[in-house]
């Protein structure tokens, strides 16, 4: 991409106009070896300006007739420059302020931007060398600090501000920059050469200057003062293994980490521990990163000058520690370096590392080959570039642990002492709890070659010393039981009318009462009397056909439980049954909506009471009622509400299940949520009318709660739904038909199943289409009806049917061939 902007920049620079198109001659004549790197740079700046595609800058170059050959030089020299990098200013873009003042230093770029080249691979290695992620700290930047007093020993150049300032019996004050040739002139003194002093020096020399126009400077009642005001700029190169290597413009306070975190640090290649400062054509100092990042130490950290070369080479060794050590990563070693020194690099072993042998995998010549590094030998080992370096974890086992669990006071771990026994390891959790069973107990023990044995004692013989004592092993396991957790837990079970019905533990003497009270007492409508209590029998005869397989006991007992048989003991496993009271009946209610003069809730005075006594409370109907349409829903009572109520719950789950069986298919499967709703349809089918022109009589229904009674007024409509071409609601009209309530629709659709086609009274009543000989018989329709017309079900022929098919009419067709000749 770079090379193809550059392509049409460089020929229009030949006409030093972006306006003007360049001609062949132009483009002919670019020599690209005599262009300089900065030319370059100018021309890639001018044609990301321009917007232009690659494939337009491309054939424009083309089109004027440069040559490919240099053409491929441009490349050459392009990517050249792409891979040294970008470099940033030595500070952020914009003023760089001085101890004092108010002038502005800029510090821009020198090198070509560019991005990261590294692979993935690269980029996975560099997150592993130990320090390089310093330079990717953005919080981190080494930027000198420009706000400091002038230190002493800082060196006077060109470009540099000495502010002086005459205090005392006389007073004056002089702004002077170094010139390039290292002077300055102050007034009525002359020039005075700085260049290349420290502060100190040049103080000095400006003092004694001044002291030949100023007396008092002598015998101190004048006073001279130079500091520097806006510091100047340098250049600093930076090359070798350098992430983006170049010129760099910084401040002149800036030291070599300045430097090193603007040009992104070292390569994957370069040297963390040797980075070489070079001035004057001579090494003046070797900066060890490793100083600054285990012991904040910044020794060799030069303030940097004009011109010096910061120059990164290739390691020289290099090797990896991973496992159980506190940094794991890649680390480079020096001459002379043992491995108690690379340890002190990851910060040592963590708490779980096994420190008594280290595993290195090591290069030869010609294969890999493994060793194991004793920890007397860290000190004297010198690891070699390439080693990798295992840190294990120590084993998840105990060299002296026995556990003990059970009835016993402190159960747990315990240390295995020298000649530890089983009596003492009781007596060391505390001893036996009261409930411990101490006719046998267990020791489980793994044998030599790890399997699990079984030692069993006699836990109360072995405390009284009536048996020997045991000596305890390694990952010994003891356990002594207790009496209830070797038989089954005792309880029994409180059912019918209490606060809360369920199992309750079984305790020694607990009685008839006691049991009630736990469950939460009786109920309102609990009854006293025949209160069941079935217990299970231990001795029943196994040969008998008519033996007795439970105990069952009627037991009388007064509200307050005070009755003389309320003191029953109880026996494990006791079922109690607290039956309702007879005569004891909670209020039950049924609803009146619609066309009556009192709708409401009414409260059902009597079991035998019917719809029509229901009617006759509600004031009977308005001068608007349509008792023809009249519905009665009967979503149904509550089993708490009604004690004599059937509940039908588990018979509606066997029809489903009956149902699913017989439909296997997915497409009749489907279905099931519809047949689940038909169990659940709460409305029943009434005729009002002759309820009330025959009350008491099969057809005036006796009145269960919940039941909703509602009588609409007088219906004018008819609806058409399903399959036909238009539905709609239409005016009912006497006299007509089915057919002709289907006209009004549009008539059938042509998926429409004639003779499913059923009609949903306003009552609640449903009547679906006969069939008679090849006519259907539809029902009659009535005001308020509802038409439903339903969908054919689309069948798809396969190919094997269609195969089957075409086979069979093959056949036939030749046997009634066969037969004609």
């Amino acid at each position: 991409m770079v090379l193809l902007s550059a392509l049409v920049c460089i020929a229009v620079f030949c006409n030093n106009s972006f306006a003007q198109t360049p001609s062949a001659a132009d483009m002919k004549n670019i020599r690209v070896d005599e262009l300089s790197d900065d030319q370059i740079r100018a021309y890639y700046s001018q044609a990301q300006a321009q917007g232009l595609s690659d494939d337009q800058l491309e054939q424009a170059a083309l089109a004027q007739g440069m040559n490919p050959v240099e053409v491929k030089k441009l490349r050459a020299r392009v990517d050249k420059l792409k891979g040294q990098g970008s470099s940033t200013s030595g500070t952020s873009p914009g003023a760089v302020p001085g101890n004092r003042g108010g002038r502005e230093l800029n510090y821009e770029p020198d090198t070509l931007p560019s991005t990261d080249p590294s692979t993935p691979e690269e980029k996975a290695l560099r997150s592993k060398i130990f320090g390089a992620d310093i330079f990717k700290n953005t919080n981190l930047s080494f930027e000198p600090n420009l706000r400091l007093a002038t230190p002493p020993n800082y060196q006077v150049g060109p470009d540099d501000q000495l502010l002086i300032d005459i205090y005392g019996y006389s007073e004056a004050s002089y702004e002077l920059t170094v010139s390039p040739e290292g002077t300055i002139n102050i007034p009525y003194i002359g020039v005075i050469q700085v260049g290349g002093l420290t502060v100190e020096a040049a103080t000095a020399k400006i003092r004694s200057r001044l002291s030949t126009i100023y007396s008092g400077i002598k015998n101190g009642n004048t006073h001279v003062s130079v500091a520097i005001g806006n510091i100047r700029s340098i250049k600093v190169i930076l090359t070798g293994e350098v992430t983006k290597p170049g010129t760099y413009t910084l401040p002149s306070l800036a030291t070599v980490f300045n430097a090193l975190y603007e040009s992104g640090g070292p390569t994957v290649n370069g040297s963390f521990r040797q980075i070489e400062v070079i001035r004057g054509g001579r090494r003046l100092a070797t900066l060890d990163l490793y100083d600054f990042l285990l012991s904040g130490q910044m020794k060799n950290n030069l303030q940097l000058r004009d011109q010096d070369v910061i120059r990164i080479p290739t390691y020289k060794k290099r090797v990896e520690v991973v496992g159980q050590v506190k940094h794991p990563g890649i680390f480079e070693m020096l001459s002379g370096e043992t491995l108690t020194d690379l340890l002190r690099f990851t910060g040592d072993f963590n708490e779980r590392a096994y420190q008594a042998r280290i595993k290195v995998l090591k290069n030869t010549a010609t294969e890999r080959k493994i060793a194991d590094i004793l920890s007397t030998e860290f000190t004297a080992y010198q690891p070699e570039s390439g080693d990798k370096f295992f840190v294990d974890e120590i084993l998840e086992r105990f060299e002296n642990r026995v556990t003990i669990n059970g009835a016993i006071f402190r159960p747990g771990q315990f240390e295995l002492e020298p000649g530890l026994t089983l009596r003492q390891l009781i007596e060391k959790a505390e001893g036996l709890t009261e409930d411990a069973f101490q006719n046998r107990g267990y020791i489980t023990r793994l044998g030599d070659d790890l399997q699990t044995n079984l030692v069993s004692f006699n836990v109360s013989r072995v405390l009284s010393g009536q048996d020997a004592d045991i000596p305890l092993k390694r990952e010994d396991v003891v356990t002594i039981s207790s009496i209830f957790d070797l038989k089954e837990a005792y309880n029994v079970r409180v059912d019918g009318e209490v606060q809360r019905p369920g199992e309750l533990p079984f305790a020694e003497g607990m009685s008839l009462e006691d049991a009630i009270i736990q469950a939460g007492g009786l109920k309102e409508g609990a009854t006293e009397q025949r209160i069941e209590v079935s217990r299970r029998v231990k001795n029943s005869n196994a040969l008998s056909t008519s033996a007795q397989t439970a105990e069952v006991y009627q037991i009388n007992i007064g509200r307050d439980l005070k009755g003389a048989t309320a003191n029953f003991l109880l026996q494990p496993f006791d079922i109690i049954m607290v039956r309702p009271s007879s005569g004891y009946e909670i209020q039950r209610q049924v609803k009146v909506e619609g066309e009556v003069l009192y709708p409401g809730f009414y409260t059902i005075t009597r079991k035998d009471e019917r719809i029509s006594d229901l009617v006759k409370r509600a004031g009977s109907f308005t001068a608007l009622a349509y008792p023809s349409g009249a519905s009665l829903k009967r979503p149904g009572a509550s089993m708490a509400s009604d004690k004599n109520k059937i509940d039908t719950a588990v018979e509606n789950r066997e029809k489903l299940s009956k149902i699913q069986r017989l439909q296997p298919t997915a497409k009749e499967a489907a279905d099931l949520a519809k047949q689940e709703e038909a169990l659940r349809n709460f409305y029943v089918g009434i005729n009002l009318d002759k309820i009330m022109t025959e009350p008491g009589s099969k057809y005036d229904l006796i009145l269960e709660e919940g039941d909703i009674l509602r009588i609409p007024k007088q219906l004018q409509t008819v609806k058409i739904n399903g399959e036909v071409l238009y539905p709609v609601t239409t005016v009912f009209s006497t006299g007509k038909n089915f057919k002709q309530y289907i006209s009004q629709a549009g008539g059938f659709s042509s998926r429409s199943l004639k003779r499913r086609s059923y009609v949903i009274y306003a009552n609640g009543a449903v009547r679906s289409t006969k069939k008679f000989l090849f006519f259907n018989n539809y029902p009659i329709i009535k005001a308020g009806a509802e038409i439903y017309v339903p969908k054919k079900e689309e069948r798809k022929t396969s190919l094997s049917e269609i195969v089957g098919l075409s086979t069979a009419l093959a056949s036939l067709a030749a046997i009634i061939f066969s037969v004609l000749r």
